[in-house]
């Protein structure tokens, strides 16, 4: 989320993830006497395979619902946004952690979550084994133990005390096991494991396991079984729109606010611009957030018009529920910057980018990308980096909004794994030495430690209990998706400096310093070598990062180019894409008070020398912007998109995007 327009850090933050507990680590117990546990490799399929046989369930139900949990990751003993521990995903949300992080007993959210079983997985399945909490949340082998446990359990419920016979009759366990409370949302997750069982999984975690899934055939579970789950259909409010959303997601709609605030004032409304895109708008991004807020939370701000801010879609963490609030042919205001987010669709993800020691789970990864990949079909929008966007590679759209613009989803956010779910996974499109890189560290083996220390001043503006804690919130060594930049190509060197982050000084390891962290899926036209190191161009300098034969962070690709025209000592880079005044009628500007709004200004503090050169994003555009004035679109050109002669090109700047002058640039052709 991290993007209210009005006011610069809207949020009411509550977390699971006590910043001391990122750092604890998931132990692992040999597995005695079970084949194959002398290699350390395979130690978590040992451990699958004497979880399943000790409670009775099908190895292949045991490691596909695994695999829809966690990817079959330990996570080293973090918990994710659900506080859910261990490749079983079993959670333990505690008083504790709430209270770090500020929510007080006086949120009415706070009994709620304390009192809510998804919560709790972890004491249930503890209570199965006859051991305490920490156990099945500290130790791996009870972790598996722990899940197999709570399976075996749902399935004894819905058999009347006998275990199903076939892998079919587990069907509504595993819908059970997602602790979804309505059937749909349960049925996805079931779905899901059996489309896992039917094609396979296998894969080597981030800490070096290799656990192998063979494919079944021949399965037809009755879906009709998620019935015995007992769960109530939960009806949103209705509107007219119809969820825009894949079949397999089974999503729903609650419209969100579009109020007038003041009856006095037709301007004053919220929380987005109706539109009629893409007939009057070309969409050309999907741009991901997180939350920093429950998913309740979330949708009760989104359908409150006075937090001046929207999403097209929430997802939920725990089992991947997706929720859409504005029809994707209106703009939600979700990014502070209105030359992307008028071209946007806004995708909110229920998360904390504060702690990015924690990892997003799976479910909502899952749906994410079955969202986005629909979306993309539907809109003709490439599955690049270029256009799949976090908030965090959308530019500031003014002078001071540089350096406040947010950071969401932040390094956590593992960039490699989603574009794989894609089906457009980041890979060489060129022989290696090749001008264009693309960053590809591999997130499991990039790990970096970040810092943080949040802004708790920011929040006092907005109704929520808030307190302090103990800063800087550390993210040591934890799997992240982005290289870190330095001036020279050695580690002792200062890291480089965005000038609206540090006007004097060196970069930081601040998560959300992001003027010193090349991302995941970003290309980059190289700019030196050293053995062990590649400088890229970067923000108008060069920008060193480790990357070598033996630990790449890259893939050489094929893209296009571009350079200042010849003569040129250096171009300016814009940040903003909105037209020459002149395309503004005299009556629109008389309505305006009298000068063209929205003018077209270079960022003072960013340019392309000559001799640098910046990976084309696509074909140049006609500048734009769209105005939506009145409540009721009675204004003179309400609604409407003015379109300019100016065209730019988009570019991959620094950390995040910005655009060129057509004009002012040649473009070097791909290879």
């Amino acid at each position: 989320m991290h993007h209210p327009l009005r006011h610069p850090t809207r949020r009411r933050a509550l977390t699971v993830a006590a910043a001391l507990s990122l750092l604890a680590g998931l132990s692992v117990t040999a597995v005695s006497g079970t084949a194959g546990a002398t290699d350390p490799s395979a130690t978590r399929q040992a451990e699958f395979s004497a979880a399943a046989q000790e409670f009775g369930v099908p190895l292949p139900v045991l490691e596909a619902v695994s695999y829809n949990e966690s990817r079959w990751e330990a996570h080293a003993g973090q918990e994710n946004a659900q506080a859910g521990y261990g490749p079983m995903n079993l959670t333990d949300l505690t008083t504790a952690e709430l209270d770090a992080d500020g929510l007080t007993t006086q949120s009415p959210r706070y009994a709620d979550l304390l009192k809510a079983p998804a919560e709790h997985t972890a004491a249930a399945a503890a209570g199965l084994l006859g051991t305490g909490t920490a156990a099945v949340t500290s130790d791996e082998t009870q972790n598996i133990r722990g899940g197999a446990a709570l399976l075996a359990s749902y399935a004894r419920g819905y058999g009347h005390g006998r275990l199903p016979r076939t892998v079919d009759g587990w069907y509504a366990a595993a819908a059970r096991y997602s602790q979804a409370t309505e059937d749909k949302v349960a049925q996805v997750f079931a779905d899901e494991v059996w489309s896992t069982l039917r094609a396979g999984a296998a894969r080597t975690t981030q800490d070096g396991q290799q656990i192998t899934l063979a494919p079944l055939a021949g399965l037809h579970p009755d879906r009709g079984d998620v019935r015995k789950l007992g769960l109530t259909e939960v009806t949103p409010p209705q509107g007219t729109q119809k969820p825009e959303c894949p079949k397999s997601l089974g999503c729903d709609f609650i419209p969100a606010a579009y109020t007038l605030l003041d009856p006095s004032n037709l301007a004053d409304y919220g929380s987005h611009d109706l539109a009629d895109r893409p007939n009057d708008l070309q969409i050309r991004y999907i741009t991901l957030h997180s939350t920093d807020e429950t998913y309740d939370g979330t949708l009760d701000l989104f359908r409150d018009p006075t937090y001046a801010a929207g999403a097209h879609y929430v997802v939920r963490s725990q089992d991947g529920q997706v929720t859409q609030l504005t029809p994707t042919k209106d703009i939600a205001w979700d990014s502070a910057n209105r030359s992307f987010y008028q071209h946007s669709i806004g995708i909110e993800q229920e998360a904390w980018a504060t702690h990015g020691a924690t990892w997003f789970s799976e479910p909502l990864y899952r749906s994410t990308a079955a969202l986005v990949k629909y979306l993309a079909a539907k809109y003709d929008i490439p599955l690049d980096r270029a256009h799949i966007l976090g908030h965090d590679n959308v530019p500031g759209s003014s002078e001071s909004g540089v350096a406040t613009q947010h950071w969401d989803p932040g390094p956590g956010w593992d960039w490699e794994h989603f574009f794989d779910l894609l089906g457009a996974p980041i890979h060489a499109t060129a022989k290696q030495g090749s001008d264009v890189v693309a960053i590809k560290p591999g997130f499991a083996a990039n790990p970096q430690t970040t810092t943080y220390c949040d802004d708790v001043q920011g929040y006092k503006q907005f109704p929520g209990p808030y307190q302090s804690f103990d800063c800087p919130v550390t993210s040591a060594d934890a799997p992240s998706s982005f290289v870190p930049l330095y001036t020279a190509p050695s580690t002792t060197a200062p890291l480089v400096a965005d000038p609206y982050l540090h006007p004097t000084g060196a970069g930081t390891t601040a998560m959300n310093d992001w003027g010193d962290k090349a991302p995941t899926g970003e290309q980059y036209v190289v700019a030196a070598r050293q053995p062990g190191w590649t400088a890229i161009w970067f923000g108008g300098r060069q920008a060193w990062f480790q990357d070598s034969a033996r630990h790449p962070a890259t893939v050489p690709v094929k893209a296009a180019r571009i350079v200042p025209k010849p003569g040129r000592t250096s171009i300016p880079v814009y940040t903003t894409a909105y037209p020459e005044s002149s395309v503004y009628p005299a009556d629109f500007v008389a309505f305006e008070g009298g000068t063209a709004p929205r003018p077209q200004l270079a960022r003072a503090k960013y340019t392309i020398p000559a001799g640098q050169s910046y990976v084309e994003s696509g074909p140049a555009v006609n500048t734009d912007s769209y105005f939506a004035i009145y409540y009721d679109g009675s204004a003179p050109y309400d609604q409407h998109d003015f379109v300019g002669q100016t065209k730019v090109y988009e570019i991959v700047y620094n950390h995040r995007m910005a655009f060129v002058d057509a004009a002012d640039v040649d473009v070097v052709p791909a290879g």
